[in-house]
């Protein structure tokens, strides 16, 4: 199974943890029904978004780490899509649920610096797949 992350507040993936209509956050300040998919990143990727957006927040950070092909089998589309810059991003057109998620890692950043958790077992992609 191939994963990707995506940058959470532990308070609201907590709550989806229970919620049937599971996991609905877009990214920081942003839910699903406002921004039309939720933002992921690869390995490569998270530090910069996690610098770049969530450097002066203080909420509890977790890093999901979510199965492409669970999230594929529920008929979630997940597309690679510009982010702005000319890198893409995958963005999942739907919501997450506990079972497409394999780990949420605690995640924060010292000395102004992201830091990555470990990763390893999880088949992370490290960088965005070649067209």
């Amino acid at each position: 199974m191939t994963s990707i992350l995506h940058l959470a507040h532990a308070e609201d993936w907590t709550a989806a943890l229970t919620d049937p209509a599971g996991y609905r956050v877009s990214t920081r300040g942003a839910t699903l029904e406002q921004i039309g998919f939720i933002h992921g990143s690869t390995a490569a990727q998270l530090p910069i978004v996690a610098e770049a957006f969530y450097a002066d927040d203080p909420a509890e950070l977790l890093v999901l780490v979510v199965d492409l092909e669970a999230v594929s089998a529920a008929g979630t589309k997940v597309k690679w899509e510009d982010g702005g810059q000319g890198e893409h991003y995958p963005h999942l057109y739907g919501p997450l649920y506990p079972n497409q998620v394999l780990a949420a890692l605690p995640a924060g950043f010292k000395d102004g610096r992201f830091q990555l958790p470990e990763l390893s077992g999880h088949n992370v992609l490290e960088f965005p797949p070649e067209d």
